[in-house]
């Protein structure tokens, strides 16, 4: 962890950067206990030329999900979509031919996250994706800790290992990690319900390491 006065300075770097100082709320401390799972279906999967069709966020408070705190949006993306990407996220022209351009959604969701740590499976792919399009608005990248369900749920599954066993291959897939931890499935790649399901192992996750 930064001593307090790096942090102070590294905040105020950022903050000199930042292009609209109506966000410098991103760089407050964050809510004690508070977090945000976050999940985002795309048009595919490359990084670089891929988009954001539909975000799914919850807001987690100690032990508890607040579905009744929730973002979702869908996106307008300016290339048409790939058959293949319709057939996982089950999202047509139609659907996001309704969807609000990508500035109006980052700001949005930015509004809905604040300072809070994000959470979620797999979350680099997400976070990459969401940069791209915060990047050109903000001049900086999202700021908040990521906490990615899948490297907590290793770190549990290798502590139950012998220790001559550990450091080895774990099953990671996101059905086993939720069947293996007892809880509920939804449907998958829809962007609302697979946060709901990362918040979930996170809230589990983190008793279950905490016990140990």
């Amino acid at each position: 962890m930064r001593p307090r006065w790096l942090q102070s300075v590294h905040r105020a770097w950022m903050l000199y950067h930042l292009a609209d100082p109506h966000f410098a709320f991103l760089y407050e401390p964050p809510p004690d206990g508070e977090w945000v799972a976050l999940d985002c279906e795309t048009t595919g999967l490359d990084m670089h030329r891929d988009q954001i069709i539909s975000i799914g966020a919850v807001r987690i408070v100690g032990n508890r999900l607040l579905t009744s705190q929730r973002l979702e949006l869908l996106v307008r993306p300016e290339r048409a979509l790939k058959a293949a990407a319709v057939r996982v996220h089950r999202l047509r022209e139609s659907d996001v031919a309704q969807g609000m351009d990508p500035e109006h959604a980052m700001r949005r969701l930015l509004e809905f996250v604040g300072s809070r740590p994000l959470v979620g499976y797999y979350l680099e792919f997400d976070v990459a994706m969401l940069n791209r399009e915060i990047w050109p608005l903000l001049g900086v990248r999202l700021p908040q800790p990521k906490i990615d369900v899948s490297a907590m749920y290793y770190d549990f599954k290798n502590r139950q290992l012998p220790a001559h066993e550990r450091g080895g291959t774990i099953d990671l897939r996101f059905t086993t990690m939720m069947n293996q931890l007892d809880l509920p499935l939804r449907d998958a790649h829809d962007a609302l319900n697979d946060a709901v399901m990362a918040g979930l192992a996170f809230i589990k996750l983190r008793c279950l390491l905490a016990a140990r």
